[in-house]
């Protein structure tokens, strides 16, 4: 079933509503996990799990956010083509 938009904004993650989820195999990368969520000042939950592979996705996230894309600006119907015609764009590579 496909999830369908309920119209409620998510919390960001790494606060108190959602906090990151980690899991790790070792106590060792445990506290070294916990000092780089402690220093940001993001919620977080660590897993010790030495039977399971390592989960560090939602660090990623954090560490390394998603940029804005902004979109080029577009020609006009009535502009100048920018092939270098001469021509509006309508009439020449607007087709």
């Amino acid at each position: 079933m496909d999830k369908i938009f309920d119209g409620k904004k998510t919390a960001k993650l790494g606060t108190p509503t959602n906090p990151a989820i980690i899991n790790v195999q070792t106590a060792e990368r445990e506290k070294e996990l916990e000092s780089v969520f402690e220093e940001n000042g993001w919620t977080y939950t660590i897993a010790l799990e030495p039977d399971k592979p390592e989960n560090i996705k939602d660090l990623e996230i954090l560490l390394h956010p998603l940029k804005t894309r902004i979109a080029g600006k577009s020609v006009g119907r009535n502009e100048s083509c920018p092939c270098g015609s001469g021509r509006k764009y309508k009439k020449c590579c607007g087709k």
